[in-house]
């Protein structure tokens, strides 16, 4: 078995103590590679020097957040867009809107994303999304910007099928994380009606722990617990799983630009 958790925000203060031993834990339980999503300006440089500290193992994406978009975004993106010059990323993200916490700069984020979707395209890279209260506005976006260059996945999928059919015919994946494990998720009956070809497995750690680790913080190797659930909402073996879960994020992300 071979797993890549496609969205880790391991460069956070909150693994500063035990980083290392995480991904020699996470590499114990075929954990292999770890895809980086930025967030803002303060935390660039830190993903950064973990990837060439890891090379090989973690691999960057270029973003701003849609919560840290605010009257200054302008010049947040025009400092971001310069890494774009001297540093070889895998993606553009995480990027998108978000309307969980505030609705005040919702028309900056969404200027900020069109801009970080023309980066995408501009670059040859796929898109990862953060979308929370918002899949009409990033569905309409996403709808009026699609063509052949652009593709990418809806990090941390909470929708419903109708809305999984929708972004799969625009050409994206779903991101699983730890949700689906929930008692009460709905995400069991989304996973049991769309293709495992349309998925790809992630832990947002170190938020969103999966059961049984519910409450604490999440870690690389609690991914596991993920796919097992996967494995049993779709009666299939974890090596099915995984070799599958491998190609479609190979597919994705790692192309003629970027082997992995």
């Amino acid at each position: 078995m071979y797993i890549i958790d496609s969205h880790i925000h391991l460069y956070l203060d909150e693994f500063s103590n035990d980083r290392e031993k995480l991904i020699k834990n996470a590499e114990n339980e075929n954990i292999k590679k770890f895809l980086l999503p930025n967030i803002d300006l303060d935390s660039v440089e830190k993903m950064i020097n973990l990837c060439k500290e890891h090379p090989k193992k973690c691999y960057p994406m270029l973003g701003l957040h849609p919560c840290y978009v605010d009257n200054n975004y302008e010049k947040k993106l025009s400092i971001l867009e310069n890494y774009l010059n001297t540093t070889k990323f895998i993606a553009i993200g995480e990027i998108g809107i978000d309307l969980h916490w505030d609705k005040t700069y919702l028309n900056e984020q969404k200027k900020a994303f069109k801009t970080q979707i023309s980066w995408a395209k501009k670059y040859h890279l796929p898109v990862v999304i953060h979308c929370r209260n918002s899949f009409e506005e990033i569905y309409k976006i996403l709808k009026e910007e699609s063509d052949e260059n652009l593709s990418g996945v809806l990090h941390c999928f909470g929708g419903n099928i109708d809305q999984a059919r929708k972004l799969i015919d625009l050409n994206f994946f779903l991101g699983i994380g730890g949700v689906v494990t929930y008692k009460n998720s709905d995400l069991k009956s989304v996973l049991q009606q769309i293709p495992i070809n349309k998925i790809l497995i992630e832990t947002d750690a170190p938020y969103l722990s999966p059961s049984p680790c519910r409450g604490k913080r999440n870690e690389p190797e609690f991914i596991k617990h993920t796919a097992q659930k996967i494995c049993e909402i779709k009666n299939i073996s974890m090596q099915e799983l995984t070799n599958q879960l491998y190609k479609n994020t190979k597919s994705l992300f790692f192309n003629q630009n970027y082997l992995i």
